[in-house]
C-alpha cells in the first residue's frame, strides 16, 4: 500500500530543509529506471517483489517495448529515515556551528520525514535535452555507473551538465551481481574495479566542477556518498551502512569504522589490530573491505547458487543468524529467485540509497543559496533574486517551466517546473515570460491565471492546493502561452530565469508532408504539439512550404516522428534523413596590389552594396572567427548579454582581439546569440547609429540563411569598413538599408573562400578484441577517424573512440552490429562542427558542390547554381 497521502506531501513541502530534489543520471542501460523501482517500492507504490522488473518510471508504451527511457519522469516520494541519521546531515552541522558563532538559535531537526522529488532521466545520448530539463529543476544527482562497462562518454556528458548547473553528485556503482555471477571475480578484483570507476568519476568532477563554488564535490566510499548496488535484485549498500552494523555489534566508533572499511586498511587477526601493512610475518592479510563486506556477500551468493541450503553451514542457517525472516514459500525458492529475496531483505536498496541522498544531497534551502546567481538573469540584489537565494515561500513568485508533459486530454500539456521563490497556487495571476522577454517590454509576455497546480506522480498527476518554494510542480492552463520553457513571475520587475543550454544540437532533419492535402491543418496542429512536447526538437517551415523536423540523432528523430503521427492523427510522408550544415568562410580576402599595413598584411578587399535608391552604400568584409571562440559563444561564455567592457577584455585577453573593435560588436547572430558577429570598424561616419538597427536586422536575416544553400552561417565576423549615407533620414530608412546589408554580407561571404561546416559525432564503441576488425572496416568505409583505443582493465573489452561525420552516420549502428555479429556497442554524441573537406564550394565540378550543395539547393527549391558574387556586389 502507498504509505503517504497527498495531504502529507503538502505538509512536507513546507519544511524546506527536509526536501531533496534529485535526478537519476547515467549512460543508457546502466540501470537508472531499475534502481528507481526500489525507491518507488519503498514508498509502497509497487510491490517490493516486482522492484527491478516493473520499470515503473517508464510510462510510455514505446519505452516499455524498447527497454529504454525516452522522457524524464518525476515522482514525489515520502521517506522516513532513522532518527540517529539526522545527526550526520552536514548541512545541519554547518548551520549549527555558524549559529553558535553568531549567537543565534541552533537548528533542531526533529522530523525524520523527508520528501524526495525524484526524476528518472533517459540515458541515450539522443535524449540528452530531457536530462538538461530534469537537472534544471533539481539540486542533486544520483550518478549510476555499470561496474563492468564503467564511466562512458554519455556518463561524462550528463555529469558535466549537472556540474555546470551546480548540481551536487552522489555515485551508485550498479550491477555488482554481474561481477559475482557472470564474471566470477574475486573480492580483491571487485574492489579494484570499484576503485577504478570511482577514480574516473572523480576525474570528471575535478575537471568540470565550478571552482568559484569553493566546495569539493569528489565522491568517496568512506565519506558515505558512494553506494554499491545490484538494482535488478533490489539490494545495495554503502560503507556507512556496514560501518553502522559493525559499530553496533562491536561497540566501536562508526566514523572510524567507515575510514577503515575502504582503501588500504587491514585487520590483523593475529594481533587484533588495524594496520596499513598488507602482510603479517610474510603472510598476506585480507583487505578490510573484502573481509567485512565483499566476502560475506560472496559467501551468500556461492551457497545459494550451489544449493547449499540445509544444515548448520547452509544458507538458511546463515540467513537466520543475520536476522532475515523468510516465509515458507520463499524458503522453497531456488538459486536466483532465492538469492534476490535474501539480498533484498539483507541489504534493501532503498534504505542505502535514501540514506545517502538525505545525508549527502543538499536541501533547496541550501542549494538555492549558491545556485541563485547562476539561475537568475537580473541583478543579484533585487527582490526576485533574494527570494530565490533564500528559497522564500512568501517572496514574489519565481517559477521556471523546464518542459511540457502531454496530458491524457488530447492536445493539452502540464507545464512542468520548479518553484524557486514564492508559492504557486490555483487561481494565482502570473506573468508568463517566454525566453525572448525583456523587462519593461511587452514582447513574449502574457498575464494569465494558473488554473490548477498538480503533483507529478510518475504515471499520473494528483491535484494539490499549493506548492511553496523549493518544490517541483505541474501547472494546468498555461500550456498555450509557452512553447517549450519559460519563467512565471508575479513581480513586474522580475527578469527571466536563464534559458537552458543543451549538450546536443538538432542536426539531423527530415521533411514531413501529408498524403492528403485536406489534412494539412491537422499536420500544422500536430507540429505545434510536437514542438511543445520535446525540449530539443526544432521545427521549421521553408519558403517553399516544406515542414522540416530536426532532432539530435536518428533515434530521437524517429521517436519525434512517431509522436507527430499520434498528435496529428493522420498518415504522413516522411523524407530520408538530411543533415544540417553551416556556411562559413576560411580566409579574409586581401588586396595584394596595396602596400602591407603595420601588421604585415595587405588590406582586406571589401564588398560594396548600394541601396535600391542608390543613395546609401555599405562597405564591409568577412573574416573567419576561431572555432574556440565559436564554441565559447555556443556555451554562453561570451554572449550579447555580457557587459561590453568585460566582454571586450575577455576577447582581447583570450582570443587576441583588438580591444577597441571588441567594444564595438553590434550583434551576434543568428537569433541574437549565434557564433557570428557584426563589428563596427569605421572611423567618424555620420548618422551611423541611425542605421545600426537596420544593419543588425539585415545581418540576422543573412546569418539565418546563407547564399550557398540557405543554411545558417557559423564562425563569420563581418567588419563594417565604411558607410556612405544620404543626408535626409527619409532616404536611409529600414526599407533601403536592411536588404542592402544582407546583400553586402552575402557578397563578402562569397569573396572570402566560402565553405560548409558539418556536424561531427564522437563515437565510443565497446567491442571484444575478436571483433575489432569489423569496427575498423565500417569506420573506414564511413570516413570515421579513430583517435583513441584502449583495453578496459580486467575485461576482454576494448574502447575505441572516433570522429564520424553525421552525414555518414545513418545506418551506422546497423552496419556495425552486422559486421561484428552484434558484439559492438556504439554510442554517438554530437561533438563539434568541422569543415567539409571536399574541394572548392564555388566550383560546380567539385565534390562538395555535387555531393552536398547541389542536393541541398534542389531539395529547397533553389536555382541549381550558387548566385554569382556580382549579383550581390556593386562595382564602383
Amino acid at each position: 500500500m502507498v504509505n503517504f497521502t497527498v495531504d502529507e506531501i503538502h505538509l512536507l513541502m513546507n519544511n524546506r530543509r527536509n526536501i531533496r530534489n534529485m535526478s537519476v543520471i547515467a549512460h543508457v542501460d546502466h540501470g537508472k529506471s531499475t534502481l528507481s523501482d526500489s525507491l518507488v517500492a519503498a514508498a509502497g507504490i509497487i510491490a517490493a517483489s516486482k522492484a527491478g522488473d516493473q520499470r515503473y518510471m517508464d510510462t510510455r508504451k514505446d519505452e516499455q517495448e524498447r527497454g529504454i527511457t525516452i522522457k524524464s519522469t518525476a515522482i514525489s516520494l515520502h521517506a522516513d529515515i532513522p532518527k540517529e541519521d539526522l545527526a550526520d546531515i552536514k548541512e545541519i552541522q554547518e548551520y549549527n556551528v555558524k549559529a553558535e558563532k553568531e549567537k543565534k538559535d541552533k537548528l533542531a531537526l526533529e522530523s525524520n520525514d523527508f520528501l524526495i522529488n525524484l526524476i528518472d532521466s533517459p540515458g541515450h545520448v539522443d535524449f540528452s535535452s530531457e536530462v538538461t530539463a530534469a537537472l534544471r529543476v533539481t539540486d542533486g544527482a544520483l550518478v549510476v555507473v555499470d561496474v563492468v562497462e564503467g564511466a562512458s562518454v554519455q556518463t561524462e556528458t550528463v555529469l558535466r551538465q549537472a556540474l555546470s548547473e551546480r548540481i551536487k553528485p552522489v555515485l551508485c556503482i550498479n550491477k555488482v551481481d554481474r561481477t559475482l555471477l557472470e564474471l566470477q571475480k574475486t573480492s580483491e578484483e571487485i574492489f579494484l574495479s570499484f576503485r577504478d570507476n570511482i577514480e574516473k568519476i572523480n576525474v570528471i568532477i575535478a575537471t568540470y566542477q565550478d571552482k568559484a563554488l569553493g566546495q569539493d564535490w569528489q565522491v568517496s566510499p568512506e565519506k558515505g556518498n558512494v553506494a554499491f548496488a545490484a538494482a535488478l535484485q533490489g539490494w545495495a549498500f554503502t560503507i556507512r551502512s556496514f560501518a553502522t552494523r559493525y559499530a553496533q555489534k562491536f561497540g566501536v566508533n562508526k566514523e572510524k569504522m567507515m575510514e577503515r572499511l575502504w582503501g588500504d586498511m587491514y585487520f590483523n587477526p593475529f594481533t587484533k589490530k588495524w594496520t596499513k601493512n598488507d602482510k603479517h610475518e610474510g603472510k598476506p592479510l585480507n583487505r578490510a573491505f573484502n573481509q567485512f563486506i565483499m566476502d560475506p556477500i560472496s559467501k551468500i551468493f556461492k551457497e545459494v547458487m550451489e544449493d547449499k541450503l540445509e544444515g548448520e553451514k547452509g544458507i538458511l542457517a546463515t540467513v537466520e543468524k543475520l536476522g532475515i525472516k523468510l516465509t515458507s514459500e520463499e524458503k522453497a525458492l531456488k538459486q536466483k529467485p532465492l538469492l534476490k529475496t535474501i539480498m533484498r531483505k539483507f541489504l534493501p536498496a532503498a534504505d542505502a540509497i535514501l540514506e545517502m541522498m538525505v545525508i549527502h544531497l543538499p536541501s533547496p534551502q541550501n542549494a538555492q543559496a549558491y545556485r541563485a546567481e547562476l539561475l537568475y538573469e537580473g541583478p543579484p540584489d533585487d527582490e526576485s533574486c533574494n527570494g530565490i537565494r533564500d528559497c522564500d515561500p512568501n517572496a514574489p513568485l519565481m517559477l521556471y517551466v523546464s518542459k511540457m508533459v502531454p496530458t491524457s486530454e488530447r492536445g493539452r500539456f502540464y507545464a512542468f517546473g520548479r518553484v524557486f521563490s514564492g508559492t504557486a497556487k490555483s487561481g494565482l495571476k502570473v506573468r508568463i515570460q517566454g525566453p525572448n522577454y525583456e523587462p519593461g517590454k511587452k514582447e513574449d509576455l502574457f498575464i494569465k491565471a494558473i488554473q490548477r497546480t498538480v503533483l507529478m506522480m510518475g504515471r499520473q498527476a494528483e491535484q494539490i492546493e499549493s506548492v511553496p518554494a523549493g518544490n517541483i510542480v505541474g501547472l494546468v492552463g498555461i500550456d498555450q502561452f509557452l512553447v517549450k520553457s519559460g519563467t512565471l513571475a508575479t513581480s513586474e520587475t522580475a527578469h527571466n530565469l536563464k534559458v537552458m543550454k543543451f549538450s546536443v544540437s538538432p542536426v539531423v532533419q527530415r521533411a514531413v508532408e501529408v498524403k492528403n492535402g485536406s489534412d494539412l491543418p491537422k499536420l500544422v496542429e500536430g507540429l505545434k504539439r510536437l514542438a511543445k512536447s520535446d525540449p530539443c526538437v526544432l521545427i521549421t517551415t521553408s519558403e517553399s512550404g516544406e515542414h522540416v523536423v530536426a532532432g539530435a540523432g536518428e533515434l530521437h528523430l524517429e521517436i519525434c516522428l512517431n509522436d507527430l503521427g499520434e498528435f496529428a492523427g493522420i498518415p504522413l510522408k516522411i523524407s530520408d534523413p538530411v543533415v544540417q550544415y553551416r556556411e562559413t568562410v576560411t580566409e579574409t580576402p586581401r588586396d595584394e596590389k596595396q602596400p602591407q599595413g603595420p601588421d604585415g598584411l595587405h588590406p582586406p578587399i571589401y564588398a560594396l552594396s548600394k541601396s535600391p535608391n542608390k543613395h546609401n552604400r555599405i562597405y564591409l568584409h568577412a573574416a573567419p572567427i576561431d572555432e574556440e571562440l565559436s564554441v565559447a559563444i555556443d556555451a554562453g561564455k561570451v554572449s550579447a548579454k555580457d557587459d561590453v567592457k568585460t566582454r571586450a577584455r575577455i576577447l582581447a585577453d583570450d582570443y587576441g582581439w583588438d580591444v577597441t573593435e571588441a567594444r564595438k560588436i553590434w550583434a551576434f547572430g543568428p537569433d541574437t546569440n549565434g557564433p557570428n558577429m557584426v563589428v563596427d570598424t569605421t572611423k567618424a561616419v555620420q548618422y551611423l547609429n541611425e542605421i545600426k538597427d537596420s544593419v543588425v536586422s539585415g545581418f540576422q536575416w543573412a546569418s539565418k540563411e546563407g547564399p550557398l544553400c540557405e543554411e545558417p552561417m557559423r564562425s563569420i565576423r563581418f567588419n563594417i569598413m565604411d558607410v556612405t549615407l544620404h543626408a535626409d533620414a527619409i532616404h536611409r530608412g529600414g526599407g533601403q538599408v536592411i536588404p542592402t546589408a544582407r546583400r553586402v554580407m552575402y557578397a563578402a561571404l562569397l569573396m572570402a573562400k566560402p565553405n560548409l561546416m558539418e556536424p561531427t559525432y564522437l563515437v565510443e564503441i565497446q567491442v571484444p578484441e575478436t571483433a575489432m576488425g569489423g569496427v575498423y572496416s565500417i569506420l573506414t568505409r564511413k570516413n570515421g577517424q579513430v583517435f583513441h583505443e584502449e583495453q578496459r582493465p580486467g575485461t576482454p573489452l576494448f574502447t575505441i573512440k572516433a570522429y564520424l561525420p553525421v552525414r555518414e552516420s545513418f545506418g551506422f549502428t546497423t552496419d556495425l552490429r552486422a559486421a561484428t555479429s552484434g558484439q559492438a556497442f556504439p554510442q554517438l554524441v554530437f561533438d563539434h562542427w568541422q569543415a567539409v573537406e571536399l574541394g572548392n564550394a564555388l566550383d560546380p565540378l567539385s565534390n562538395i558542390f555535387t555531393k552536398v550543395i547541389q542536393p541541398a539547393r534542389k531539395r529547397k527549391g533553389l536555382k541549381e547554381n550558387i548566385p554569382d558574387v556580382n549579383e550581390y556586389y556593386d562595382k564602383l
